[in-house]
């Protein structure tokens, strides 16, 4: 695409930063939007550390089947991006396949809790895939209804927003995801959550649910 030297013009009035933000956020959709971003990419990302070492420590997977979930997240993601570009191009509501998205990742990550004490590595498999697919909806949803509430031409403030609340959210999560399960597994192992919460799926099940909750929010 060809730049439109009149619209990079020196010479052509900029409103200040801070009156377009302001504008951006004006009716209170756009911060409703960014607050679902922040607390949906906080909820997929905690998890972003655990899967791995959950797959090895609670249910016993070999360092190859450890791995190959990262592969198996990743096509569901993929996946999901694929069902939401055929959905958007049909004329899906981006709010309503975002949902969609959390909903099956909350469902996902009930999957991803029920194989601990069921044993299964069937079901955590499909709560990976799962989480994946959920995140890919989630994520082309939410930057589809970002760029819907652009007035003006002020796309990149719209993009530049959702990105910096996806990636700030998901650091975030991820930070916190991992020292939780460190403090709760310590406390678990030292027994001062009692014999009933004692286990190496302690921790990360408070983080897993604690997901279900963002998601849910």
């Amino acid at each position: 695409e060809v730049r439109d030297s009149g619209l990079t013009s020196p010479e052509r009035p900029h409103a200040p930063f801070g009156e377009q933000w302001r504008a951006f956020l004006s009716g209170g959709r756009a911060s409703r939007l960014l607050v679902a971003v922040g607390l949906g990419a906080a909820a997929f990302s905690m998890q972003d550390v655990l899967l791995e070492p959950y797959g090895a420590q609670v249910l016993g997977l070999s360092v190859a089947a450890t791995t190959a979930l990262t592969a198996l997240w990743a096509w569901g993601a993929l996946s999901g991006f694929a069902l939401a570009a055929y959905q958007l191009d049909d004329g899906a509501e981006p709010h309503r396949l975002a949902g969609f998205g959390a909903l099956i990742g909350a469902a996902a990550f009930a999957f991803v809790l029920l194989a601990a004490p069921t044993n299964s590595t069937p079901l955590f498999l499909i709560g990976v895939a799962g989480i994946g697919f959920g995140g890919g909806l989630f994520s082309v949803g939410t930057l589809t209804a970002s760029m819907a509430l652009t007035r003006d031409g002020l796309s990149g403030l719209a993009l530049g927003a959702w990105g910096a609340v996806q990636a700030t959210a998901a650091g975030v999560g991820i930070a916190a995801g991992g020292a939780m399960r460190d403090m709760l597994s310590t406390l678990s192992a030292s027994g001062r959550l009692g014999e009933a919460l004692a286990g190496p799926a302690v921790g990360y099940a408070f983080v897993y649910n604690l997901e279900i909750v963002l998601l849910f929010a």
